[in-house]
């Protein structure tokens, strides 16, 4: 089985994103665009939890680092997007995608596919933004003692 650093934190990545969203659609929510943006905090968090371990490891190349942020996040966006796609096919396919995206930023009525495609692509870029901006955080630190140093 592949358990890698990256593919577990991106896989809480998943699970955070889907429980996030499941609740913000079971408490009536899900039409609210801005609590729909924070879901990058959960992205954030997967990523640095990647690039702490790397650190303390002693893997302290910035672009070891980078690429292992940007495929945590990367996996959490996929299989979010994959298990996306799934969830709007058991709700209903074309016509549930039609309540989503009013409140979104397609315009038109896009697909099931157009739609979890502009996602992947909106997430992606996202994440490799967050990968990098962490990255800026953890360029030069290292670990001396158990404790995090410059």
């Amino acid at each position: 089985m592949f358990k890698s650093r990256e593919f577990i934190n991106g896989f809480i990545i998943f699970l955070g994103i889907g429980i996030y969203f499941l609740l913000m659609e079971f408490l009536g929510f899900s039409d609210v665009f801005f609590l729909r943006i924070l879901n990058v905090f959960i992205i954030v968090y997967g990523i640095n939890r990647t690039l702490k371990a790397n650190v303390y490891d002693g893997h302290n190349d910035y672009l070891f680092n980078l690429t292992s942020g940007a495929l945590t996040a990367f996996v959490g966006v996929i299989l979010s997007i994959i298990a996306l796609n799934i969830y709007i096919h058991i709700r209903g396919g074309e016509a549930y995608i039609k309540t989503l995206s009013e409140a979104f930023l397609f315009g038109g009525s896009p697909s099931v596919y157009q739609y979890c495609a502009g996602l992947l692509f909106e997430g992606l870029a996202s994440s490799a933004i967050a990968a990098f901006t962490l990255m800026q955080y953890w360029k030069g630190k290292t670990v001396r003692n158990g404790h995090l140093t410059h």
